[in-house]
């Protein structure tokens, strides 16, 4: 499922990390605006663009919900994951 054509980026693998420490796996989810928390201020628009690309490589999912969408980690994938960040 998940294509591993490059590495991941230091900012992708902080976001796996965040996501991870958190429990959001599978149905534990959270918007999109606190997967990129801790990050600085003026690095936000870059941090969403690898969440978006980590989305498409298929190491996180997406709930959309009423009031906006939600992410958490694939968990068909937590063993690679896991080996990533680890």
């Amino acid at each position: 499922m998940c294509t591993m054509t490059k590495e991941l980026s230091r900012v992708q693998k902080a976001i796996l990390k965040n996501l991870f420490i958190h429990k959001y796996i599978g149905k534990r989810h959270t918007s999109e605006d606190n997967a990129v928390k801790g990050f600085p201020t003026h690095e936000i628009k870059r941090v969403k663009k690898e969440l978006k690309e980590l989305i498409k490589r298929g190491y996180i999912l997406q709930k959309p919900t009423a009031y906006g969408i939600e992410v958490s980690i694939n968990p068909r994938v937590i063993q690679e994951i896991k080996e990533i960040i680890i």
